[in-house]
C-alpha cells in the first residue's frame, strides 16, 4: 500500500481542500462526500458511499476490514480458484493481472 502525505491549510470558517493526490487515490470528484473519523490524534479521511449500511453488523465488519486494510493485516490475495467460481457467479470475465502504471 503506498503512503500519501499531504498538507492542507485550514481557513478562518474552518474549511480545507483536499489535496489532488488525496483526491485521486479516494477517486472522489466534484460533489464526491468524504468521512473523518478520529482515531486518537488522527483524523482518517474516507470516501463516503451515498448510502450507508444500517446494520451494524455490517459496519462493524467494514470498520474491522479497513482497519485491517490499513494496518496492512490479514490480506492475502484470493486463492485462484475462489476468485474463478466468484466471477463466474457474477457472470463476469477474471481480469488478468494489470500491466503498466496505475495512476490513484
Amino acid at each position: 500500500m503506498n503512503t500519501i502525505h499531504e498538507v492542507a491549510t485550514v481557513t478562518s470558517k474552518g474549511q480545507i481542500t483536499l489535496p489532488k493526490s488525496i483526491r485521486q487515490a479516494l477517486g472522489v470528484g466534484f460533489g464526491g462526500k468524504v468521512s473523518f473519523r478520529l482515531r486518537g490524534d488522527e483524523v482518517v479521511v474516507s470516501r463516503s458511499e451515498e448510502a450507508e449500511h444500517e446494520d451494524l453488523a455490517i459496519v462493524r465488519f467494514l470498520a474491522l476490514l479497513e482497519r485491517d486494510i490499513e494496518a496492512g493485516r490479514n490480506i492475502r490475495p484470493l486463492p485462484g480458484k475462489l476468485a474463478e467460481s466468484m466471477a463466474a457467479a457474477l457472470d463476469l470475465p477474471v481480469d488478468e493481472d494489470i500491466q503498466g502504471d496505475v495512476e490513484l
